[in-house]
């Protein structure tokens, strides 16, 4: 037991002590590399029926991206939260309320993912037809979408296990779980796309089977522990208390991921009126922006745990560090991706199409919206920073009015006096500007409040 413990140790990463830049690095890059092997699921159905079942399954598939963003945003928002409540209580040392606090979070997980899977059998078809998608595409979307729901409960489980996981430092077995689970959807994809022709229906497939996989892989991996944070099924249930904490945290960041998918169904409404070469270029291109996002969205997951844990140790300086190393990685390490994909854009188009209609549609969006995705990381490692510090409503509020109500907004303006597809694209990078700048002007309100706090707590402890 002694030497498992010790094994299980090498692979934590100290937070608390030592530089940080290394460790920021080494915690976010393989989460990024695991992000990008979840978003390479549906990749690999865009590129499958892209290549194999023809424009008019693609568009099928890319009609349903808006919606299935709804969800895979919600549910890695919702991450946040476990992830944040236990690197918390790492920072505390308080070890004894971890193995409680690790099984209200894969009971909760559980029980919402069966809920999300049902809400999303609901509201598919209302939010497909909502957003414009053609009559032509509508019965090969519903096939999909409704065989992808079903992979709703494993994909809360992976992610609610992995933010455990990471919680301590270990960001490398979950990706090594996606790794795997993501050979497995490939093989499947040809397999049931090319080689027994079932189409839309083939990729859904593979996509819950992949889902299937990463979930047991990492519940598996939490059962063999030998410490505090070893799962067993038979003490699954809720304390409410210690929820009260992840929901705190993760219900904003969750909130704030799905409405800002929805703001992109609006988006999606005005790209849809442009036929079905553009719906299946826009999904062509949208496929390297969660690629670079990814990265983003990586050093963010850090400067929330980083944060977390020096947060509950009381070290406020070494939070502001985390926050501006974040912020600089976040940029630099998207931009760099972002590059070459700019770069190699026609190469890399032609992998998921081969209709230069298509491409052409891809190509534009990359230009106007993946070249700067960089961008994103600004507005992600703030409001990361600000959970950490269990600050997570006020980032969500922004988020909502810089993102969904500006986008509605300048879809009923700026693209309505303006409609073209070029200027539709220019409405992400316009949103991220002004979300970002808004939470920068909370997060310094917030981190003079702290520093203003604990001035006044040294000062107290003095005079006594």
């Amino acid at each position: 037991m002694e030497q498992t413990k010790t094994k299980e140790k090498n692979r934590e990463i100290d937070m608390l002590h030592g530089k940080l830049a290394g460790k920021l690095i080494m915690f976010a890059l393989p989460l990024a590399f695991s992000t990008i092997l979840q978003q390479l699921f549906n990749s690999a159905d865009v590129a499958v029926v892209g290549r194999f079942a023809g424009s008019s399954a693609l568009a099928a598939v890319g009609s349903c991206v808006a919606l299935v963003g709804i969800f895979v945003n919600l549910i890695t928002g919702l991450s946040v939260g476990p992830n944040a409540a236990l690197a918390n209580l790492i920072g505390q040392n308080k070890g004894e309320q971890i193995s409680a606090m690790l099984h209200t979070i894969l009971m909760f997980g559980l029980i919402l993912g069966i809920g999300l899977m049902c809400f999303g059998f609901i509201i598919a078809k209302p939010v497909l037809v909502v957003s414009g998608t053609p009559d032509s595409v509508m019965d090969q979307a519903m096939l999909y979408i409704r065989i992808y729901l079903l992979s709703i409960p494993f994909m809360l489980l992976y992610n609610f296990g992995a933010a455990a996981l990471r919680s301590y430092g270990d960001s490398k077995r979950p990706m090594y779980y996606l790794l795997l689970a993501g050979v497995v959807n490939v093989v499947l994809n040809l397999l049931l796309v090319v080689g027994v022709h079932l189409g839309v229906e083939g990729v859904a497939i593979g996509t819950l089977a992949s889902n299937v996989l990463s979930a047991s892989l990492v519940l598996l991996c939490l059962y063999r522990r030998e410490d505090e944070f070893q799962f067993r099924f038979g003490k699954m249930q809720i304390r409410k208390d210690f929820l009260r904490r992840v929901l705190v945290i993760g219900v904003p960041a969750g909130i704030q991921g799905a409405i800002f998918s929805v703001s992109n169904v609006f988006i999606q409404s005005g790209i849809n009126s442009f036929g079905e070469d553009a719906i299946a270029g826009a999904s062509v291109g949208l496929n390297f922006e969660y690629f670079t996002y990814a990265i983003a969205c990586a050093f963010a997951q850090g400067a929330v745990t980083f944060t977390s844990q020096n947060y509950g140790a009381g070290n406020l300086k070494r939070c502001k560090k985390i926050f501006g190393l974040s912020m600089l990685f976040g940029i630099g390490f998207t931009e760099i991706l972002s590059v070459i994909f700019i770069a190699g854009g026609n190469t890399f188009v032609h992998i998921y199409t081969a209709s230069d209609a298509v491409a052409m549609y891809a190509l534009i969006r990359m230009q106007h919206v993946c070249s700067l995705e960089g961008l994103t990381a600004i507005y992600e490692v703030e409001s990361a920073a600000l959970r950490g510090m269990g600050k997570s409503l006020e980032p969500a509020i922004i988020t909502i009015l810089g993102t969904v109500v500006f986008r509605m907004i300048w879809m009923v303006t700026v693209f309505k006096r303006v409609p073209t597809y070029n200027m539709l694209m220019n409405v992400y990078v316009t949103s991220w500007v002004v979300t970002g700048g808004l939470i920068f002007i909370i997060y310094m309100q917030h981190m003079k409040k702290e520093e203003k706090r604990k001035n006044n707590l040294v000062r107290t402890v003095l005079l006594k």
